[in-house]
């Protein structure tokens, strides 16, 4: 993927980063900052702290769309500067303002902590990925797969690593019927204890849909319950089955259902699949919500 459209990986819109020189200092800098805030990198071809940075800056610049540039000053050809500002070790980043240093900071800090350095100077960020990302969940809540698709691919050519865009595509997919292509997209990003709840959401929506192309259409399992209602798996498939035609409260309530007849069925399992449920649907949805009341009120009546 490229990080910009229409450019090639790691290209940059055009005067966002440039290097500078002792001797063009002050205009790349000095008078730049007059404009608007420069962030200036100062680091040396020998520093591996340096390499982890440069991209991490790169991207929070491009994202601000303008409203910062970035001057990259190689310390190891232009040490007078540094010396002057006091810099003692690298990789550090100083800010200038109306041609001043105004903050700054040492060390390779992951993005998150640059891109709150870059706000602190310009404000919040919302950057093109952003945008994208927002079109794409509105075409996908209208059900628009097609229109969802091509935004989260757009936002990925921005931010390839973005996990929002990552767990929108991956839900899209899903809803495009496309189970092996989800599970391969979300593959590629390790779980970690730090995931947020989009890509939660993604990977029990996953789990789920491999699950319903298990038990099938909920016609047949629906007159399975009806002749024999104790046939507790039925009523546990016909509940998957229900999520997957987009029968939420009645996948909730076939699973509230059984925790009524019997808690202890399957190990806890219909409790289990219904928080499985809760994720898929998002902590916030009215669904959920009631559901979760629902259950709240069998647990603890």
């Amino acid at each position: 993927m490229s990080d910009v459209i229409g450019q090639p990986a790691g290209a940059q819109p055009p005067d966002l980063v440039k290097d500078t020189t002792a001797a063009t200092f002050r205009q790349d800098v000095l008078t730049e900052s007059t404009r608007q805030p420069v962030l200036v990198d100062f680091w040396a071809p020998w520093c591996g702290p340096c390499k982890q940075l440069d991209p991490i800056l790169k991207k929070v610049v491009q994202a601000a769309a303008g409203k910062v540039k970035l001057v990259k000053m190689n310390i190891d050809e232009h040490p007078q500067i540094a010396g002057q500002l006091g810099i003692k070790s690298i990789p550090a980043v100083v800010a200038f303002q109306r041609g001043q240093p105004v903050d700054g900071f040492a060390g390779a800090l992951p993005e998150s902590q640059v891109k709150g350095f870059v706000e602190r100077l310009i404000g919040p960020i919302s950057g093109a990925a952003d945008e994208l990302i927002a079109q794409a969940e509105e075409a996908l809540a209208a059900k628009q797969i097609e229109a969802a698709l091509e935004g989260f691919h757009a936002a990925l050519e921005i931010e390839p690593q973005n996990p929002k865009a990552i767990a929108g595509l991956a839900r899209s997919l899903l809803e495009a019927g496309d189970i092996e292509g989800a599970k391969a997209l979300l593959a590629e990003v390790p779980v970690t204890p730090q995931d947020g709840p989009e890509l939660v959401a993604a990977r029990a929506a996953l789990a789920l849909a491999e699950q319903a192309a298990e038990v099938g259409a909920f016609g047949p399992l629906e007159e399975k319950v009806k002749a024999n209602p104790l046939d507790h798996q039925a009523r546990f498939d016909l509940a998957v089955a229900y999520n997957a035609g987009g029968k939420r409260e009645e996948a909730a309530d076939a699973l509230l259902e059984i925790i009524r007849r019997d808690r202890t069925w399957n190990d806890d399992g219909a409790r289990k699949q219904l928080l499985q449920f809760f994720e898929a649907w998002g902590p916030v949805e009215p669904d959920t919500i009631a559901a979760r009341r629902k259950l709240s009120g069998l647990l603890f009546s």
